[in-house]
Parts: structure tokens; sequence; C-alpha cells
């Protein structure tokens, strides 16, 4: 059963007026909040530092929580505003505090000051308490209810207890925000590292947001005379989550999805993460260069260390970064090499089903569909809106078509569409794989099959020729064993016939072995094999003629499929037709063999259908992956031309 909190349907769309309005008003407080402290002039003070926090919120999280809303309607970017909300409010209330105080006194003072340590309260909390439960595509379990149920718990209580005053000692509820958070943090670490593979992009460093704003509350667990840090650490640590936080609820609830966004967001939490990590290098080197060393050079030491630090520490961040916004379009080779490691498998079809469902799992596609005919058409996902077509391309020949679709709102970014095209190239590969594969079942099929109706022919010559004929024989022998002492001129005259018939199959022997394969076809080629041909049909009756070009060179092995068909072809002349002529033709004309047989007799009626000389014919044909037809001649008569691809030409 799907949860409500759960992300919504990809049928549902989002949200542009409210995130318009969450970002109007989240931006405006902001400015107005900045424009009121400048008004003020206040003294440099660790109190500013928490401003600074309230307006960096409700401008990163009132940013957030739009582009978010603009796309999808989830209750993620709802919280994201409420906390964008809150921070430009306990903003305002700190500035406007500070402008009284400047001026001497403001209408609605107290009222509006106290919004500087309630207002930010439901949302901030919220991020580490609820957010990170929520983020996900899939239902939540009994335990992340449970979860849900403790942040908001604990965010209500915290908020009323310490916004209204109701307690005076907030430690208790300090520690178990922490804790709850802390688990929350702890659970997305988990989904990060176990849970479906197309949810994982951005939980890594959500997990490190939350646990960050949960451990900056650590100094409230102590009375404010007895912090063991200093009173600046809490928004000094809020301030360096928004290098990574924000980024990974962006990533994670967009599923990856920038819209062109992902060069900002890259370069925004690339310089935030290396802003924070060079000053925290800073703070560190410092102190332990300046027990050995002069004041003066400890901080000479320590910009040294931090100048050095400053290129590796990009690439190690960018790269870290790269992953966090684009997942894994960020590699594109790596997921490649992933994906082409299933075209080991011995099962074309599987092949490409398993391609084509890492391809959908892989994009976080809504659905994919695979056409590559004769291929039958593969689907993975049920799609909702318009495809995205891309052709797929081997070695500049098209093998089939790929359409992808997306849930509704979202859109392929300039790196998905990167990573789209290097996929494509795999699948194209796996295509012309499947239908090579096709191909050679096909050709082993017809070869099976013509080998067949070979044996079929041969079988038929010896049961109803050679057979009968050499019965007859046996029996022409005993009778004549039977005449040689009564009549042996009868004897002698049936010696002569049988003689004759002996004379006769031998000559239909030789015929059925030149019609399988004439050795003239082996020693002197194509066009001597169809001069002999005529030479013995002329004894038929019928005039045969022979003319060829070109075909000293072409593959024994096409020329005995042209010589296959030529010899059914005349046979099917000297038997069916009628005709008093015959010419064949051979000639290689653009790369392939033609081979015309025509006669002038009685034609082919329309509704003939072919028979087995015609099947083996075209059989023939196909394994040399050429073809045969059959025509109207002219003035009278047929025609049978087949047209075979030269292929591998013999050049000894």
């Amino acid at each position: 059963m799907t949860s409500a909190l759960s992300l919504p349907s990809p049928h549902r769309d989002g949200l542009p007026r409210v995130a318009t309005a969450v970002a109007v008003v989240a931006w405006g407080l902001a400015l107005v909040s900045t424009v009121l402290l400048l008004a003020a002039r206040p003294p440099l003070s660790e109190d500013l530092l928490f401003f600074l926090v309230d307006v960096t919120v409700a401008t990163v999280y009132g940013t957030v929580a739009a582009v978010v809303l603009a796309r999808r309607r989830h209750v993620v970017p709802a919280v994201l505003g409420i906390a964008a909300v809150g921070g430009g409010l306990a903003g305002l209330g700190a500035a406007y505090e500070q402008l009284s105080w400047a001026r001497g006194g403001l209408p609605l003072e107290e009222e509006i000051g106290r919004l500087q340590g309630t207002a930010w309260m439901p949302g901030t909390l919220a991020l580490f308490l609820v957010v990170p439960w929520l983020v996900r595509d899939h239902p939540l379990r009994w335990w992340s209810w449970a979860g849900v149920a403790a942040g908001v718990a604990v965010t209500t209580t915290f908020t009323v207890a310490a916004g209204f005053q109701l307690v005076d000692d907030i430690r208790g509820l300090t520690a178990l925000a922490m804790v709850v958070g802390s688990a929350a943090a702890a659970e997305v670490e988990w989904r990060h590292r176990r849970g479906p593979v197309a949810e994982r992009n951005g939980l890594g460093w959500l997990a490190v947001g939350s646990l960050g704003i949960a451990l900056s509350f650590a100094p409230f667990l102590f009375p404010f005379d007895a912090m063991p840090v200093p009173y600046w650490f809490t928004p000094v640590v809020q301030l360096a989550t928004q290098a990574v936080y924000p980024a990974a609820v962006l990533t994670a609830v967009l599923r990856g999805r920038m819209w062109d966004l992902g060069l900002a967001v890259s370069r925004a939490t690339l310089a935030g993460l290396l802003t924070v990590g060079l000053l925290a290098l800073y703070l560190v080197v410092v102190p332990l260069v300046s027990a050995l060393m002069p004041d003066g050079a400890a901080a000479l030491v320590g910009a040294g260390v931090v100048a050095v630090a400053v290129q590796p520490a990009r690439l190690w961040l960018g790269r870290l970064v790269e992953r966090l916004v684009y997942g894994a379009a960020a590699d594109p080779a790596r997921l490649v090499r992933r994906i082409g490691s299933n075209l080991r498998t011995d099962d074309p079809d599987l092949l490409l089903e398993g391609l084509v469902a890492d391809l959908g799992r892989a994009m976080r596609l809504e659905s994919v569909r695979l056409e590559a005919p004769p291929l039958a058409e593969v689907v993975w996902g049920s799609p909702t809106s318009a495809p995205r077509s891309v052709p797929l391309l081997h070695r500049g020949t098209t093998v089939g078509g790929l359409e992808v679709t997306l849930p509704a709102g979202e859109a392929l970014g300039t790196r998905d569409e990167a990573t789209l095209r290097d996929l494509s190239a795999v699948l194209a590969t796996a295509v012309a794989v499947t239908l090579a594969g096709h191909e050679v079942a096909a050709a082993r099929d017809r070869l099976s099959r013509a080998r067949l109706e070979e044996r079929r022919l041969i079988r038929r010559e010896i049961h109803d020729g050679l057979g009968p004929s050499l019965a007859g024989l046996r029996l022409g022998l005993q009778g004549v064993r039977n005449l040689l002492a009564t009549d042996p001129a009868a004897a002698e005259q049936l010696l002569g016939a049988l003689q004759e018939e002996l004379d006769q199959r031998v000559d239909e022997v030789r015929s059925l072995s030149h019609q399988l394969l004439p050795p003239v076809l082996d020693e002197l080629g194509l066009d001597a094999a169809l001069t002999e041909l005529a030479t013995r049909y002329a004894e038929e009756g019928v005039e045969v003629s022979v003319t060829s070009e070109g075909v000293e060179t072409v593959d024994p092995a096409l020329a005995g499929a042209a010589y296959g068909i030529a010899t059914e072809a005349v046979v099917n002349v000297v038997r069916h037709s009628g005709a008093s002529r015959c010419w064949v033709d051979a000639r290689v004309v653009d790369e392939a063999l033609v081979l015309t047989v025509a006669d002038d007799g009685r034609g082919v009626p329309a509704d003939a259908r072919g028979g087995v000389g015609t099947h083996s014919m075209r059989e023939r044909a196909e394994e040399q992956g050429g073809r045969v037809e059959r025509l109207p001649r002219e003035g009278g008569g047929t025609v049978v031309r087949a047209t075979l691809p030269v292929g591998v030409v013999a050049r000894g």
C-alpha cells in the first residue's frame, strides 16, 4: 500500500505557482532582513553568524523548494519551504530588533524580535528530524513511519515548549532531538548502502548533512557558561552543512533530473565544500604549527598548506560532487562497461531484455521500448508521456530504434542526453549481435532444409528410377539364365535389351550427379558448367543457349548455388513449359551475380503454386543472401531471375 508521504505518482505535475510564491516570500524576507540589518549597522559579533544562517536558509532552501515544487508535488519541498520562510522570519526578527536598538525603539519590537528565537524552529528541526525519512521512491515501512512520527513529535514539542518558553531547560529536548536526528541520518546511510540502487544517488551526502545539523545542537546540551566549544560552533556547522544538504535533497528528490541546473548546483556545492574544507584545514594547521613556531610563521605555514591543498582537494571533491549531482551519468564509461558486461549472455532474447531493463533502472526512466525488426519488441515499464526517440546505429547502419519516457515533470539534461547516446551505442551492438545470431540460426535452418530436400531428391530418384530399374535388370538376367539352355538366340536378344536399359540407367545416374554438383564446376568454373548443362539438355529437344560475363572469379559456394538454380530452372523448362528454346545468362552486375533463365514456352498461370523445384531455387538464393523472381517473358514464356550478392571473391 502506497504511503501518502512516499513519492507521489509520476502522473501528478508540479505546483509552479506555489513554487513561485515560496521563492518570492523567502527571498523577500531575506532581502528585507538584510536591508534592515545594514540600516542598523550593528557591531560585529557572534550573533551575526546566526543571522547569516537564517538568511542563508531562507535563500537556499527557498530556491530548492521552488525548483522541486515547480516540477513535482512532494512533502519534502513543502518542509523546505517552511524552513525557508521560518529562516526569513527569524532573520527579519533579528534585523528588526537591531534596527530598533539603533533607532531607540520601534513599534512591535518585542513581538517581531521574538521571531528570531522561534520562527526557525519547525522548519530547521524538520530538516534533520523528518525530511531524511521521506526522501525515497517507495512506500514507507513501519520503522520509517515510526521515525517520521518521532520526528514530527520532537519537532512539535521542541517548537511549542521552547518557542512559548514552557520549560526553562531545553537540554533534555535538545538531546532527544539529536538522538532522533542521528537515527534518521543512520537510516538514510543504510539506504545509501543497501537500499534500491535507483534511489541511492544523493543519500550519502543527505546523511552527512542531516548528521551535521543534528550535531550542531551539541553546545546546547551544556550551560551557556560551560560550553565545551565556542558559541559560534552551531552557526558555523549549520552554514557548513549548506554546502551539501540542499544539493543532496535536490538530487535525491528530483532523481538526478537537474534540468540544466546541474552545472550551477555542482559548482556551488564544490565551492562550498572547498571553502569549508580549506578553512577547517587552516584552523587545524595553524594551532599545531604555532606550538613550534612564532604566530606569524604559523599563519604563513597554514596559508602555504592551504595553497598546496587547493588543487588536490578541488579534484577529489569535484569527483564526489559529480557523483552527487549526476549519479550514474557522472561516469558514462563505467556505466557502459557495467551494462556491456551483459553481452556475455548466451540467450539473445534475454540479452536485450536485460540491457533494456538495466538502461531503465540506471537512468531512472519511466519506460524503455526497443524496436529492431524482425526481432520481437522489448518493453520495460509503462509509458505515460510522449517518448523520446533515439536511433540505434551500428557501423553507420540503423539497426533499430529506442524510445524512452520519463516520469511526468522530468526531462533529460545535457549529461543525461550524453549518457543515453553512449548507452544506445551499446544497445545497437547488442541488437546487431542478436540479429546476426538470428540470421545464423535462420541460415542453419535453411541449410538443413536444403540438405533434407536434396536427400529427398536423391531418395526419389533412387526409389522411383534407379531402384525399379535395377530390379527389372535382375529379373531380366534371371530370364537370360533360363533361356540360355533352351533358346540361346532369345537369350542373346534379351541381353541386348538389358544392355540398353543398363546404359540408360548409367546416364541417369550421371545426370543426377551432374545435377547435384558437376565435376566441371569445380575444375573449370560456372561458365563451363552451364555450357555442359546446355549440351546435356539439348538432347531433350530444347535448344539451350548460354551467355556469361564476369563469372570467372565468383566464390565456389556462390557458383554452386547459381548452378543449382540454373539446373532446377532448365529442368522445369524441359519438363513443364513445352518450350523449344531456353536462354541462360549469368553475369556480375553491381556487386551481385545475376542469373537469368528464360524460355519461349506457354508460361506459368498466375494462380500456379511453386513446386519442389521452385522452393529449392528460393532456398539456394536465400542461403547466399539473395532472392529469386519468376516473371512472365515478353512475347510469351517465363523468366526466372536470381540475384545473388557476390560477397567474398576468390583472387587466385
